[in-house]
C-alpha cells in the first residue's frame, strides 16, 4: 500500500508538471507562430510591420525561456530520494494580477483582449490565482491558434466564496486558420488540461460552441 501511494504521488506530479509545461510554452509558441507567418507574408511590402512581428517574436521566446529556466530550476532543486515527494515550487507562480500583460502578449499576436473585472478584487489562494490565470491564458492561446477573431472578451467575476471566468470569442474564421478543430468534444490537451485544474479544486468548468457562432469557456473556482 506504501508503495502504491508513492506510485500515485509521483504520476500526479508528473501530471502537474506536463500541465504547466503545456499550459506555460502552448501559449508563447502560438503567439510566435502568428507573428513569424505575418512577417514572412509581409517581409518584402511592409518593413515596420516585418520588425514589429520580429520584436514580438524575440520578447515573446525571452520570456518563454525564462519561465522554463526557472521551472527547470525548481525541479532541480526538489529531492529525489524522498519516499513521498513534495510537490516542486514552479515558481514564480503567475496569477490574475498578471491579466493585463498577457492580454498585451496576446494583442502582439492580432487579437485584441477586453478584459472586465466584476466584484471587488482581492488577493485568492495561490492554487486558484495559478489555475484561473492558466485558464484564461490557455483560453487566449486557443483563440489565437484556432478562432480566427480579431478580438475576444475576458471576464473575471470576484465573488464572496471564489471566482468565476469567462472567455468568449466570435470565431469568424479566417484563411489557415479554422475553427477549434477540437473544441467542440472536449479534446485536445488544452481543454484536458483546464478540466484537470478544475476539477481538482472541486469547481465547475463548461467549454463548447455558441450557437451565435464562436466559442465560450467557463469556469467557477471555489476559495
Amino acid at each position: 500500500m506504501h508503495e502504491q501511494k508513492a506510485a500515485r504521488a509521483v504520476v500526479t506530479e508528473q501530471l502537474r508538471i506536463a500541465r504547466e509545461l503545456h499550459d506555460s510554452v502552448a501559449h508563447s509558441i502560438g503567439i510566435i507562430t502568428v507573428l513569424s507567418g505575418a512577417a514572412a507574408r509581409v517581409v518584402d511590402t511592409k518593413p515596420e510591420q516585418t520588425r514589429q512581428a520580429l520584436t514580438g517574436i524575440e520578447s515573446t521566446s525571452r520570456q518563454t525561456l525564462l519561465e522554463l529556466q526557472r521551472m527547470l530550476g525548481a525541479l532541480r532543486r526538489a529531492e529525489p530520494d524522498d519516499a513521498m515527494p513534495q510537490a516542486a515550487p514552479l515558481a514564480p507562480a503567475s496569477s490574475l494580477a498578471d491579466i493585463p500583460q498577457l492580454a498585451e502578449r496576446t494583442a502582439d499576436a492580432g487579437v485584441r483582449v477586453h478584459v472586465a473585472w466584476q466584484g471587488e478584487r482581492r488577493p485568492l489562494p495561490p492554487e486558484i490565482e495559478l489555475s484561473a490565470f492558466r485558464i484564461i491564458q490557455e483560453s487566449l492561446t486557443n483563440v489565437v491558434r484556432h478562432s480566427g477573431a480579431a478580438t475576444c472578451r475576458v471576464a473575471v467575476g470576484y465573488e464572496p466564496e471564489g471566482v468565476t471566468i469567462e472567455v468568449v470569442d466570435d470565431g469568424l474564421g479566417g484563411p489557415g486558420r479554422p475553427r477549434h478543430s477540437t473544441a467542440a468534444d472536449g479534446s485536445g490537451f488544452g481543454l484536458l488540461g483546464m478540466r484537470e485544474r478544475v476539477t481538482l479544486l472541486s469547481g465547475q468548468f463548461s467549454a463548447g460552441r455558441r450557437p451565435e457562432g464562436g466559442f465560450r469557456v467557463t469556469a467557477r473556482l471555489a476559495a
